[in-house]
């Protein structure tokens, strides 16, 4: 008996009829949607035998991530473009951190942690013990903020979090955050911080930073700051945190009346408002890069680092011109451009800057010192939205959870902060102040794994798939083709309730294509290099591992389950969908 599976493509003309296929091969599974443009597809069954695989073959997971449950029967099914060119893959052995296997063993599929959580390193987290103890509690991202700190002790963290992985089996990632040229303060003389108090003096001064200061005196970086500045303006310190009045000017110094008492941080962004609106005439001719930037820059270059976070980004022409200056130095390097958004300009050019970089980061702090505070929530919704419709990483930062630097628990209306950016499906949390110096690092990460998993909880149970419109990104056809079968695999694991998403990808777009469908599963990424294995641990829901394959998809899924059932992260009879960016293939399959 024979029957057909037919193809078809929403607003697109029909295409393939593939015959003479068992019906127990494909009628429990739906219609496989993507465009066909004459390119011949095979249908194929899978077979799910010969799982012997060589004791020396070595598989890498990321941390912090979770599985291992029932699943339904399925027939296998496998959708190949027999055009697609074949890609050897590389041997390799198995390295698994003792944290994601654990939690794999022991939690289930559907506990897994989507997700990802970034934690700034500073003095109460630069330890080796301090790092690992961040990276046992699900940090999947190290940033470091060159606007503190010298090169030297970033150096050091770096091959710490490096040894950590390397030792470990972690997947931590490092992301180097620019200084930027917007205005700041100086960094107190030493000091950790100072208090402002209520109607206390200040002078902010462009005096040279080698001269002797009086007391309550602070370093400016800009040199115009004296000129610019008129009595009556108000200044506000990091955002508003602390808020001045300017009551005199004399020659290089500026004397302020503090008007909303506060703690006075190294560095901290200055800005400055006249009439009730920001003045940022200045600030607009400001390069967005400065002359220390581009030294830092050349600095992440040349210690590999994954990320590069670009602060007051303008315009694309910045990104572009940065991301051609690192293809030129890193000598094929891979090394993403985060771009942050914290500026009026920035969201003037959202959509063209979003698509240059590689990434984003919704800076709320210095975007809420630019724009009117009850503003900032619905510029976090629209950063969010556009990343996901494009395609690109989104971070939400800055005072997630601002009161952990100094106490044990969150404020409710923290939990709820943190609780809003998981629901909108962000990739990603940030803690700054709460990780680099606070009291309680890894109570403040805590928070952050135990609200994004109830959540994401809550999310799933509640079947909310969102009807978010994902226009396409890709730019052949090839690309479309990829774009379909990953939004298909989505609705396909969302319909029948699969454990896993198997993706094997060399260069991570499949897996970020998958990623960005939000599926309820978690997503298990297969690559062959560790600079991509690192990489797609800042994207939401993806475990990345390393493991080295071929375009042969039979021979990757069985070595696959042999390794992964040898570990206990898998069980036989878990419903799984794989997919790859090699030969452009849906397979559906219980593991044997």
């Amino acid at each position: 008996m024979s029957h057909s599976l037919q193809f078809f493509t929403p607003s697109r003309a029909p295409y393939l009829t593939l015959q003479k296929l068992p019906a127990t091969s494909y009628t429990r599974f739906p219609v496989i949607n993507f465009p066909i443009k004459k390119h011949s597809l095979t249908i194929t069954k899978s077979s799910s035998s010969d799982l012997d695989v060589a004791s020396s073959q070595v598989l890498d997971s990321g941390n912090g991530q979770t599985g291992a449950a029932g699943g339904l029967s399925a027939d296998n099914v496998v959708v190949v473009p027999s055009h697609v060119p074949s890609d050897s893959g590389t041997a390799a052995g198995i390295d698994v951190d003792s944290v994601t296997e654990v939690e794999l063993k022991e939690n289930g599929f559907r506990s897994t942690r989507r997700t990802k959580l970034i934690c700034t390193i500073g003095p109460a987290t630069c330890g080796f013990e301090q790092l690992e103890a961040l990276a046992v509690g699900g940090m999947n991202v190290a940033r470091i903020n060159m606007c503190h700190g010298t090169r030297e002790w970033h150096k050091m963290v770096i091959e710490r979090v490096r040894r950590l992985n390397e030792e470990k089996g972690f997947a931590v990632a490092i992301m180097m955050d620019t200084e930027g040229s917007e205005i700041h303060m100086g960094d107190l003389g030493g000091a950790a911080s100072a208090k402002a108090e209520d109607g206390e003096i200040w002078t902010f001064s462009v005096r040279a930073s080698g001269t002797p200061r009086p007391e309550r005196t602070i370093n400016v970086n800009y040199d115009g700051f004296a000129e610019d500045v008129k009595v009556g303006d108000e200044l506000l310190v990091d955002g508003g945190m602390v808020r001045f009045e300017v009551i005199e000017k004399i020659g290089p110094d500026v004397k302020c009346r503090c008007t909303d008492s506060g703690l006075l941080l190294p560095r901290a962004n200055l800005t400055f408002w006249r009439d009730g609106s920001l003045v940022r005439e200045r600030n607009a001719m400001l390069p967005t890069i400065s002359s220390k930037d581009w030294l830092d820059i050349d600095f992440g270059i040349a210690e590999g680092v994954d990320f590069i976070a670009i602060s007051f980004v303008k315009s694309a022409e910045v990104i572009n011109h940065l991301k051609s200056y690192i293809a030129a130095r890193s000598r094929g390097g891979d090394i993403a451009v985060i771009a942050k958004i914290e500026s009026i300009d920035s969201l003037k050019n959202l959509e063209e800057i979003i698509l240059a970089s590689d990434g984003a980061m919704v800076a709320r702090g210095d975007l809420g010192a630019q724009i009117p505070l009850e503003q900032v929530p619905s510029a976090q919704q629209r950063i969010v939205r556009v990343c996901r419709q494009l395609n690109k990483p989104v971070i939400v930062a800055s005072q997630l959870l601002e009161s952990m630097i100094e106490y044990p628990t969150p404020t409710r209306a923290e939990v709820a902060d943190v609780s809003e950016a998981v629901r909108q499906r962000a990739d990603a949390l940030m803690l700054s102040g709460e990780s680099a110096m606070g009291q309680y690092p890894d109570k403040a990460l805590a928070v952050l794994r135990s609200v994004s998993v109830r959540i994401e909880k809550w999310w799933r149970e509640a079947k909310r798939h969102e009807a978010m419109v994902l226009p396409d990104v890709g730019t052949s056809f090839a690309d479309s083709i990829s774009e379909e079968i990953c939004i298909s695999a989505a609705k396909m694991a969302n319909n029948l309730e699969v454990d896993a998403l198997f993706v094997y990808t060399k260069t991570g777009h499949m897996a970020s294509l998958l990623s960005r469908c939000r599926p309820d599963c978690p997503i298990f990424a297969f690559t062959t290099t560790t600079s991509v294995r690192r990489r797609l641990n800042l994207q939401w829901g993806l475990i990345p591992f390393r493991l080295g394959f071929s375009d042969d998809m039979e021979s990757n899924l069985n070595k696959t389950f042999s390794l992964l059932k040898a570990r206990g992260m898998i069980k036989s009879g878990d419903l799984v969908i794989a997919v790859s960016d090699m030969l452009q293939s849906i397979q559906v399959m219980n593991v044997p």
